[in-house]
């Protein structure tokens, strides 16, 4: 018996960066350099305990410490409130802020190139809605190849934050169009005004609440949301990407939905997960997972 074809990759590295480095990962936390600057941060997925091999450990510019009741904080030392790194052409603000996030997600690099990479290698124009947006990373690595982008997230701190990303990468006249409002409630209207794009990437959170207090639960609502999304794809649409950090998500279920949702567009469906080289170790730490339906091949 002929066995089924498989397309799911176990990991895929973002080894192209020069301006970030996971240094080391123990006892619950990431060793990083973001530019010049050392940063600790927790990581719940780094388990093991007992094998920190960079002195760096206790010279950093920043580490968050989480409280036990919640949040937590920066422990200051000498690290500036905000700062550029690049990738590639790509010039991006790195900050430090609440629940340890630095507004960049480095994992997505190798998201940013495929996308980026599919509106070049297509010759034609690319209209991209990029939802659950955050600081805009994939939108500027979609305008910096040519498309189109409809920018969606919730938060308008974050908003604003991409529109500086988008400064910074001289991107500030690219056809970008930042929208502050609730992903649900942005698509259903687009569905009535009848607007169509050619290719949507999705990174929804976990939880989450919509500037009208709308409450977002993944596991409740993210096939329906899939299938909402894509009815707002054009009739020659290019690809559909879905990415998360839930735990319990897997990158096979993630392609499962994408590929039932979007049966009646011809494509093929890969799923993997995401992660960054660790320079102590040799080895890769997985960061997320990812599915991407390739249309119209």
């Amino acid at each position: 018996m002929k066995s089924a074809k498989k397309d799911y990759k176990e990991l895929n590295v973002s080894d192209k960066w020069r301006d970030y480095e996971l240094i080391d990962v123990s006892d619950g936390e990431r060793l990083e350099r973001w530019g010049d600057a050392i940063l600790v941060r927790p990581d719940p997925q780094v388990i093991w305990s007992g094998i920190r091999n960079s002195p760096k450990w206790e010279s950093y510019n920043g580490r968050y410490i989480r409280s036990d009741t919640g949040g937590g904080h920066w422990d200051d030392h000498g690290m500036k409130e905000k700062w550029t790194i690049a990738y590639g052409a790509l010039k991006l603000m790195v900050k430090p802020m609440g629940f340890k996030h630095t507004g960049i997600f480095p994992e997505q690099a190798y998201n940013w190139d495929r996308c980026s990479g599919l509106i070049s290698a297509s010759g034609r124009h690319v209209s991209v809605l990029n939802l659950f947006a955050y600081t805009g990373c994939a939108t500027m690595a979609c305008a910096a190849a040519g498309a189109d982008v409809c920018h969606v997230d919730a938060s308008k701190g974050m908003v604003a934050q991409a529109k500086e990303n988008a400064a910074l990468c001289n991107l500030s006249g690219a056809p970008i169009r930042y929208i502050v409002d609730d992903c649900i409630k942005f698509c259903e209207r687009e569905i009535r005004r009848g607007h169509k794009y050619d290719a949507i990437i999705m990174d929804p959170p976990s939880y989450g609440r919509g500037p009208g207090g709308e409450l977002w639960k993944l596991e409740e609502s993210i096939f329906p949301f899939i299938q909402l999304a894509a009815s707002l794809l054009s009739d020659n649409p290019l690809f559909f990407l879905l990415n998360s950090y839930t735990t319990g998500l897997s990158a096979g279920t993630m392609a499962y939905m994408i590929s039932t949702a979007l049966k009646a567009f011809p494509g093929q469906t890969e799923a993997y997960e995401l992660g960054l080289h660790v320079s102590r170790s040799g080895l890769s730490l997985p960061c997320g997972s990812s599915a991407l339906r390739v249309l119209n091949p």
